[in-house]
This record gives C-alpha cells, structure tokens and sequence, in this order.
C-alpha cells in the first residue's frame, strides 16, 4: 500500500502538479489582467464630462473589450504551450507549422485585419461615436454602434446599414 501511494505522489509531483500550476497561475494573471483593464476603463468614464460621458464610455467599453480578449487569448495560448511541453511534446514543428498558417490565414485575412486596425485607429482618434449624426461613404445618419469591425448607422429612412471600418475613407462628422 506505502508503494502504491509513494508511486503516486512520484508521478503528480513530476508532470500533473507542473500542469496545474500553470494553470493556476494563467487563471490568476487573467483575473488580474481582466481587472485592472476594468478598473483603468471605470476610472477613464469617471473622468469625463457630462455632455460625454456616452461617448467616452462606448469608447472605453469597445478598447476594454479588445484589450481583455488580447490578454485572455495571449495568457492561455502562452499557458498551452507551456502544458504542451511539460506533456512532453516538441513545440518546435508545431510552432513552425502555426508560422505557415499564420501566413496563409494573415494573406486570407487582409480585409479583416484592414477593418479591425481602421476601426481601433478610428476609436483612438475619436472620429465619431455612438449618436453623432455622420456621413460615411454614401450612407448619412445616426450611428448605432461602433465596433472593431463594423460600424452601425440608422439612416434617416430607418434602414440599418453596416459599413466596415477599411472601407470607410472620408467622414463627415456633423455633431462635432
């Protein structure tokens, strides 16, 4: 019976009690990274004006967002890869074979990409926000929602148009 449960402990303190740290610790960062983000965001829409606040905190809410998925995704593909070695595997064709596809996803990906970077680079410059009465391309109205990707506008007939952000070259900004 001693034998068996000295075996035992052998084998968790070897791979499974490394595995399970990992993971405590990857939960733990991403806790603490998840709050902070929000703290910081809270304390951004705290500081703003009155007649902004909506704006202001729209904003806030769209970065926080990409910032918390940014740090979830980095925290456990860091925490997979780690798990992945202490299994024994050997990373080195993996990551050589997520290189390729990274290339062949990123060159199929262009406009994605193009729409994601023109919508963050949008929401930092603070062209418009949720209620500015814009006109985008050929499409004049209200804007609904703002997003990384796409951006909402009700026009004055009540259709609901969905522009993407790469393609968005001029902006007319009539609440400014």
């Amino acid at each position: 019976m001693n034998s068996a449960i000295n075996q035992f402990i052998d084998w968790f303190s070897g791979a499974p009690l490394r595995i399970a740290t990992v993971l405590l610790i990857a939960l733990i960062v991403r806790f603490s990274a998840n709050r902070a983000i929000l703290r910081s965001m809270n304390k951004l829409i705290a500081k703003t004006d009155r007649g902004t606040e909506n704006r202001a905190a729209e904003r806030s809410r769209t970065i926080g967002a990409l910032l918390r998925s940014s740090v979830n995704a980095l925290t456990f593909i860091v925490a997979g890869a780690m798990i992945l070695d202490q299994l024994g595997l050997n990373l080195g064709p993996l990551l050589t074979s997520a290189g390729v596809v990274g290339v062949a996803l990123g060159l199929g990906a262009q406009t994605i990409v193009r729409d994601i970077l023109s919508g963050l680079s949008m929401l930092i410059e603070d062209q418009y926000g949720v209620g500015d009465r814009v006109q985008l391309l050929e499409v004049s109205g209200v804007v609904v929602n703002v997003g990384m990707r796409i951006t909402t506008i009700r026009d004055d007939n009540g259709v609901l148009w969905y522009l993407r952000n790469g393609e968005i070259l001029k902006v007319g900004n009539h609440s400014q």
